[in-house]
């Protein structure tokens, strides 16, 4: 694996597996706890696994944890999404920033988004199965959004029609409004 530490904000990585392949179909080792250890300098373990499947336009986020925060080891398994981080610690110099990346089946990358940090994606694709790891377990109480659309944080999401939200999402509070982390 190879650690990229090309986004705007230094503390979110891009992952690049080694990809094994020939005329059979590949290999790769999508997560190895020593390699990603020594790569990331990271010790936080991996708690809970977690795996979506949606259509066309449908835009999970900006989701995270005000306490029990979350770190998220993302990729796609089929499909392609855009994937965005937000980084909602105030006393960081990216307060406030976001960084988005193409995930998708082919290329394999995978994204570290770290606590401390809203998360979101679109799908781009006719489906999309997302596939993630947590360094906390989910805690609903603590659960907080922002909306996908906020004017402030300017995300440009690469969207031709309006996104499917849930109505969690639809009643997410602006930027401005949100809890954040110190």
């Amino acid at each position: 694996m190879k650690i990229t530490a090309s986004t705007t904000i230094p503390d979110v990585l891009i992952i690049e597996p080694q990809v094994f392949g020939d005329e059979r179909g590949f290999f790769y080792e999508s997560f190895n706890q020593k390699r990603w250890q020594e790569q990331t300098g990271l010790t936080r373990p991996f708690v809970q696994e977690n795996h979506s499947r949606s259509t066309y336009g449908v835009l999970r986020g900006l989701h995270y944890q005000i306490k029990q925060a979350q770190g998220k080891l993302v990729r796609v398994i089929a499909g392609e999404v855009f994937d965005v981080a937000v980084d909602l610690r105030r006393s960081s110099p990216t307060f406030g920033q976001w960084t988005g990346i193409h995930l998708n089946a082919e290329n394999k990358k995978q994204f570290w988004v770290p606590e401390g940090f809203g998360h979101g994606f679109v799908v781009l694709s006719e489906v999309a199965e997302f596939l993630y790891l947590t360094t906390d377990y989910y805690a609903p109480q603590h659960e907080r959004a922002i909306i996908w659309n906020d004017t402030q944080l300017g995300i440009e999401w690469p969207l031709a029609t309006e996104p499917l939200l849930s109505e969690k999402d639809k009643l997410a509070v602006t930027f401005a409004d949100a809890e954040v982390y110190s």
